[in-house]
C-alpha cells in the first residue's frame, strides 16, 4: 500500500520512492529548465533501502512515482546468532528474524531494544535505542 503519488519535480533529497517494486532513497537530484517547446527533466540517483545498490534515472518532470508507506517500530532483541537477530515487536509481540546491518554489528546486544522499519511488508533494522 503506497502512501501517495508525487511527480518527479516534487521529489527532494531524502525522499523514498518505489522503483521496480523496491523502496529507494533519493541521494542526489538535478532538475533542468524547460526549453521553448520541451518539458523539464529530472535526473536523480537513488539507493535501495534493502540492498544499498545505486540506480540513476533521467525522467520527464511530469512522471509520477509512488512514495512507500514506512512504519517505524521498536522491537526487543531476544537472541543473536551470527549476523541474524531474533526479535519481538514491542506492540504486537510478533517474533521474527532480521539480519543485522554492517554498521550495527557489535552494537546490537541481547535483551536490548532496536528500531526497525516496515517498508511495504519488508523489515529493515535501522538503529539501537
Amino acid at each position: 500500500m503506497v502512501a501517495k503519488v508525487i511527480e518527479a519535480t516534487e521529489m527532494r533529497v531524502g525522499t523514498y520512492l518505489m522503483l521496480d517494486g523496491v523502496a529507494h532513497q533519493v541521494k542526489k537530484m538535478d532538475t533542468s529548465k524547460t526549453g521553448k517547446h520541451g518539458h523539464a527533466k529530472v535526473r536523480f540517483e537513488a539507493v535501495s533501502a534493502m540492498t544499498g545498490k545505486k540506480k540513476v534515472q533521467v525522467v520527464p518532470g511530469h512522471d509520477k512515482f509512488e512514495v512507500p508507506m514506512i512504519d517505524k517500530k521498536q522491537a526487543q532483541v531476544l537472541s543473536i546468532a551470527g549476523e541474524t537477530a531474533s526479535l519481538m515487536d514491542s506492540e504486537s509481540f510478533e517474533n521474527f528474524d532480521l539480519s543485522i546491518p554492517e554498521d550495527l554489528q557489535g552494537v546490537v546486544n541481547e535483551s536490548g531494544t532496536i528500531e526497525y522499519w516496515d517498508i511495504e511488508g519488508e523489515k529493515l533494522m535501522k538503529k539501537v535505542m
